[in-house]
């Protein structure tokens, strides 16, 4: 009798602790979890030595990493480059607009900021802008203002949530990501990108739908290119970034370029460098 009793006993006590294991919530996976055995598969890496003849043509020297979701697949010229965090310069204007108009220190991307009158080196910088010309025109006061509306305790904040390179704001609230501490790479960027073609960055659906429509550099019935470029001038490290994503129909392609720049005989080839990878591949046609 008492055997029945202990045996019954035990029966209910598995019994409860299966419901309750059932009743809680299971963690999804994750970033983190893709190196403990879950079903989630690293994407491949592969490095492309043709890439190379690219860079050589345009005698710079260079990184260019694609990510290709559809087969989870990077493609990659020179992966240590890749690897390295550098300076984001005015591809932080991506970043900067998102809080921004998430922060409302801007209302929309119609909203202006009158220029200060002060001559600067660029002529389109010249004039009072709103949020499209400003990312168009990469116009740094226009997002310098835009930093010290959002001030360094918003910008840390959201520079956390998002987990965006390096996530060091040292250097001041207007010049950190120019020639402060902060540092991203080129997967990096990707990452970011991925997550803001996915929806999945910490901001309003609004935010990125708006964030998303000024990144357009071009847009033909066959598919949409976006992306930004920037230009890190600081001490004896100038690099030029150019990145993106390209998106025909249901598929889309991220990518993160950056060359060494010896001066403004290599401002274009950070583009063009990108678009003839990209034609090579066959994602794109012959025209930019």
């Amino acid at each position: 009798m008492r055997n029945t009793v202990l045996s019954l006993l035990c029966t209910l006590l598995l019994f409860s602790c299966t419901k309750e294991n059932e009743s809680k919530p299971q963690p999804s996976p994750n970033r983190d979890s893709l190196s403990k055995g879950t079903s989630v598969k690293e994407p491949k890496w592969e490095e492309r030595a043709e890439f190379g003849k690219f860079f050589s043509d345009a005698n710079v020297e260079g990184t260019f990493l694609l990510y290709d979701p559809q087969e989870n697949q990077y493609l990659v010229w020179n992966p240590e480059r890749a690897r390295t965090p550098y300076l984001p310069a005015s591809t932080f204007k991506i970043f900067n607009s998102l809080v921004a108009l998430e922060t409302g220190a801007i209302k929309d991307e119609n909203d202006t900021i009158s220029w200060d009158g002060v001559k600067r080196q660029i002529p389109d910088w010249n004039r009072t802008h709103d949020l499209r010309s400003a990312i168009k025109y990469s116009v740094v006061w226009y997002y310098q203002e835009l930093a010290r509306r959002i001030g360094e305790e918003r910008m840390q904040h959201y520079i956390d949530t998002a987990n965006y390179g390096n996530r060091d704001i040292s250097g001041g609230i207007d010049r950190f990501w120019l020639d402060g501490g902060l540092r991203i790479t080129a997967g990096q960027q990707i990452d970011f990108l991925v997550r803001l073609h996915n929806n999945t960055l910490p901001f309003s659906q609004r935010t990125m739908n708006i964030v998303k429509d000024i990144m357009i550099l071009k847009e033909t019935p066959d598919y949409i290119y976006r992306g930004k470029t920037g230009w890190v001038l600081r001490d004896s490290t100038s690099v030029g970034w150019f990145v993106g994503y390209l998106q025909r129909g249901e598929k889309v392609w991220f990518f993160a370029t950056n060359i060494r720049m010896e001066g403004d005989k290599d401002v274009p080839k950070r583009k063009e460098i990108t678009w003839d990878i990209l034609k090579f591949l066959g994602l794109v046609g012959g025209e930019e």
